[in-house]
């Protein structure tokens, strides 16, 4: 049998939902990875689903799926509230795991799959893809070289709107819906992995018949910046991530958090960075994964164990500030 350095490394998918369909199609265009397995409740989904991307094998369960011995790693692309069981399922067979962001419902969850994941010595990471987006990590880098100064100003926004249906994942309180852990993440992750943690939070927050949070105003404060960030499900928003900075201002265009372009002003001048991508962008985390499988990692360098329990730990702070309970 052929080592892991040197084969495809065999991919199964949990939960058949809209996001994976995204990364499977990403997925198949990776070079040194295949879709293997995907697993879902209704086997018409799964055949489906396995037919579409050319998968080798489709499950009606996913218990089916992680006693699957050809199978390398495992996406979780499950509701928000199912991730801590799915991703515990798939550690206790050994199955390395990319579980879609949020991580988990609350820290404490977070904390219990990295326990397993460390008691089981088997790779762990959130699928939180921005960090490993070309532009992103372009202006991480501008940042901390502080090309045009110290950051003084953070503004980040995501927003959309959606008819309310109380069936809908997105709108589920019980499935983690609601604008905050679903988009409210992405401008806090904007922040945290620029900003570190702030010293103070301000929030307030606008709710929906069911309880599910429909937006969420953020201040982060800091020594010497400050971040303003915001979610809602109630109207468009620019979706743009604003950094102003001592002499220059750099822009992530709409969507900040996807594949996009940059503009950078400064010197009485703007300039347009172009990434050419050519995937959804789910290929730059999925190509991650694999070289810390081929590396024999169990631990991502880039979004690091710390990082996801800074990021939950920030997003159950701004819920205690404006009185949201799962």
């Amino acid at each position: 049998m052929k080592s892991i350095k040197d084969r495809n490394i065999r991919w199964g998918i949990i939960g058949l939902g809209s996001i994976a369909h995204k990364f499977a199609s990403d997925l198949v265009k990776v070079k040194g990875g295949e879709l293997y397995a995907v697993a879902s409740r209704s086997t018409d989904k799964a055949e489906a689903f396995s037919n579409q991307y050319n998968a080798s094998v489709a499950y009606n369960s996913y218990e089916q799926l992680v006693k699957d011995e050809h199978v390398d790693a495992i996406y979780i692309a499950t509701p928000h509230a199912l991730h801590q069981d799915n991703t515990l399922l798939c550690l206790e067979h050994g199955k390395a795991v990319l579980c879609e962001k949020p991580f988990a419902m609350n820290s404490q969850q977070v904390n219990t799959m990295i326990a397993c994941a460390q008691k089981n010595n088997t790779l762990l990471m959130e699928a939180l893809w921005t960090y490993f987006l070309p532009h992103y990590q372009f202006v991480l880098k501008e940042l901390a070289n502080k090309t045009y100064g110290n950051i003084l100003k953070l503004e980040a926004n995501f927003g959309f709107v959606r008819e309310f249906n109380d069936e809908s994942r997105l709108f589920n309180k019980s499935l983690g819906g609601g604008s905050l852990l679903d988009i409210g993440i992405y401008p806090i992750f904007a922040a945290l992995s620029t900003l570190g943690k702030p010293k103070s939070i301000n929030a307030k927050a606008s709710y929906f018949a069911n309880g599910a949070d429909s937006s969420c105003a953020m201040v982060f404060e800091y020594d010497h910046a400050t971040a303003l960030l915001e979610s809602t499900l109630l109207e468009q928003t620019s979706n743009q991530a604003i950094f102003y900075c001592e002499t220059g201002v750099i822009k992530l265009n709409s969507p900040f958090h996807g594949p996009t372009t940059v503009t950078v002003i400064a010197n009485n001048d703007e300039k347009v960075f172009d990434f050419d991508y050519c995937t959804n962008g789910y290929s730059y985390e999925i190509e991650h994964i694999n070289e810390l499988l081929r590396q024999g990692k169990t631990e991502s360098n880039i979004m690091s164990f710390k990082f996801s329990q800074l990021l939950i730990n920030t997003l159950d702070e701004v819920r205690s500030i404006i009185g949201l309970q799962y």
